[in-house]
């Protein structure tokens, strides 16, 4: 299994990926906006894609979108074909184009908007925190594409307040700020304590002889 940026090379797989995302989208019940393949074929030949393949076979998928001037990203149309679920292909997919994205766009909030529990779980571990809809994007264009979601009257009616997906957001200067900072004594006080609960055990040992 490889999981490689995909290129003009890969367009091939553009149909049986929108085919798998509707597909995935029936079975769940849950709102997925369409892709068309001339959309997903585009992303491809800018880069701005991963796609898993076993062989010949296609296996995963998934993309960047940038929205606001490159102010925000998100990483859309997670999917895996059926024969490879089960076997942690999302997570590692999610991993590989999460890293695309803070590559390609260093300085842009990576966002998700997602209705799935294990998608959620994803994001948490890279580093994304729950917020309301008024910290993403406010790109209309972005929220047009929710128009093919079964759930849109409802982000209609919240006025793009709310809705039944979760809002999620990778803030790269909070991210940095927020990471536990090495402190030059932290190892002198784990020698310390080391050597400590040694000595205890040997005076242990030497009680029970």
């Amino acid at each position: 299994m490889k999981i490689v940026i995909a290129d003009k090379s890969h367009s091939i797989y553009a149909e049986l990926i929108c085919e798998t995302i509707a597909e995935a989208a029936k079975v769940r019940g849950t709102g997925i906006a369409k892709r068309q393949p001339e959309y997903i074929i585009t992303k491809m030949e800018n880069g701005n894609a991963v796609i898993a393949l076993e062989g010949d076979q296609f296996a995963g998928f998934c993309y960047i979108e940038a929205w606001s001037h490159g102010k925000f990203v998100a990483n859309s149309g997670l999917i895996v074909h059926p024969d490879f679920r089960n076997i942690g292909l999302a997570k590692q997919i999610k991993k590989v184009i999460f890293d695309h994205s803070r590559t390609k766009f260093p300085d842009s909030k990576v966002f998700s908007i997602t209705t799935g529990l294990a998608v959620m779980k994803m994001n948490s571990e890279l580093g994304y925190k729950p917020v309301t809809f008024s910290e993403l994007t406010d790109d209309q264009s972005f929220w047009k594409g929710c128009q093919t979601c079964k759930n849109f009257d409802v982000l209609t009616r919240t006025e793009q307040k709310m809705c039944l997906c979760t809002g999620m957001l990778y803030d790269p200067a909070k991210a940095e700020t927020s990471k536990p900072k090495e402190r030059p004594y932290d190892k002198k006080v784990w020698t310390r304590l080391k050597l400590i609960k040694q000595n205890m055990f040997l005076k242990k040992d030497k009680k029970d002889e």
